[in-house]
């Protein structure tokens, strides 16, 4: 049987119920509701009007259906859903598909906390678009120093974050900048500008976070990066000539480190070493004064056991030791009977200790017998000159 046919849904034995009579019965109960008649329908133009209840209810059921259906939503993950319900917080859901009461019951409000939202300080957009008004800022040691930053912050307590903050990044702006003016106003200029960046962005971070925590903000500071950090514009050329004269003074200090580096160091290995110069001097010097002692006591210990004999020896080993290194020859003419004998003998033995002997490819020159002789013959004289004076 068709859906067309006229016949089909009068038999109600096992087949679909009429939905014309669904219809009519669903508006009836709309009109009973409303104030209007809940009796039989009217006998004449039954037919317009069925169907004008038939098309009233199908309305009314579809924009319910759409109602109904408007309250489906779904959060993402990294987000949460907050439900207000006429304009109050009474639940925040979790990441998945979800359902509230349709509007105006109840309203949703998707918050991401996973995104990473970014103000700068002292600047818009671009660190030459500079907003004066933010960035000066007075130092311990009075001087005035600009400064730009970026500071960069995620969400933990959507229904903080919503009801707690009218504008929130007005909000992290304003605590950037009191907490960074604190901590400024605190330090040195030169602390600011070069050594100290790094401890000035976590201390501004941590004052920060103590702000917007006493606030209940729901807010969290991720990290805080130092853009720009300069003296004003209308005192940049005196500031960088200031600039140039510490690093000649530091220039100039490391040269003379490296100076006395290199001096020190040799001047302190020279006076060791005329410390150990010195030191061996002394030792030799007790130690020679100690000898001489010695050989003093040695020698007084003889001299007073046979004074004479003591006497004559020194003196003739004191003449040894002047005679040895003289070339001069002395005679005594006292005992002698006025003839002069003279031998050159340190000729001799100086003509006998550098001559040298030639030698040919066949045999060798044999040495002449003065060189032997001559010096045996003096020592035979001296010692007869010797025999005769005594």
């Amino acid at each position: 049987m068709g859906l067309n046919d006229p016949q089909w849904g009068k038999n109600n034995n096992g087949g679909p119920p009429d939905l014309e009579e669904v219809v009519r019965n669903l508006n009836r109960k709309i009109e009973s509701i409303f104030g209007g008649r809940g009796g039989s329908t009217p006998k004449t133009g039954g037919s317009g009007s069925a169907g004008s209840g038939m098309s009233i209810g199908l309305v009314v059921l579809i924009v319910a259906l759409i109602w109904i259906a408007s309250g489906f939503y779904i959060v993402d993950e990294g987000q949460r859903g907050v439900v207000l319900r006429f304009g109050k917080q009474v639940e925040t859901t979790e990441a998945g598909p979800r359902w509230h009461l349709p509007y105006p019951v109840e309203t949703v409000e998707i918050v991401n906390l996973s995104q990473v939202r970014t103000i700068e300080v002292g600047y818009r957009e671009n660190v030459k678009n500079k907003v004066l008004r933010e960035s000066l800022m007075l130092t311990d040691d009075e001087n005035i120093i600009d400064i730009q930053f970026a500071v960069q912050y995620y969400l933990k307590d959507p229904g903080a974050y919503l009801f707690n903050n009218r504008n929130p990044d007005e909000n992290v702006r304003q605590s950037a900048e009191t907490a960074i003016r604190e901590v400024v106003g605190r330090s040195k200029m030169d602390f600011v500008l070069y050594e100290g960046r790094e401890e000035v962005a976590g201390e501004t971070t941590r004052l920060m976070q103590g702000i917007l925590d006493r606030y209940n903000s729901g807010i969290i500071i991720s990290k805080l990066t130092m853009q720009n950090a300069q003296p004003p514009e209308q005192v940049q050329a005196a500031f960088d000539d200031a600039v140039k004269a510490g690093q000649d003074r530091e220039r100039q200090k490391n040269e003379g480190q490296a100076y006395a580096n290199d001096v020190v160091p040799k001047a302190k290995g020279a006076a060791a070493r005329l410390m150990e110069e010195a030191s061996g001097y002394k030792q030799s010097v007790i130690a020679n004064a100690e000898g001489d002692a010695s050989r003093f006591k040695q020698i007084l210990a003889e001299y007073e056991k046979a004074p004479t004999v003591t006497r004559e020896r020194m003196y003739i080993d004191m003449m040894q030791q002047i005679m040895t290194s003289s070339s001069k020859v002395m005679i005594d003419q006292k005992n002698g009977n006025g003839s002069l004998l003279y031998l050159p003998l340190d000729k001799l033995m100086q003509q006998t200790g550098t001559t040298a002997v030639p030698q040919t490819a066949d045999k060798p020159v044999e040495q002449a017998p003065v060189s032997e002789y001559i010096p045996q013959r003096a020592r035979e004289l001296l010692i007869g000159r010797e025999r005769e004076a005594r």
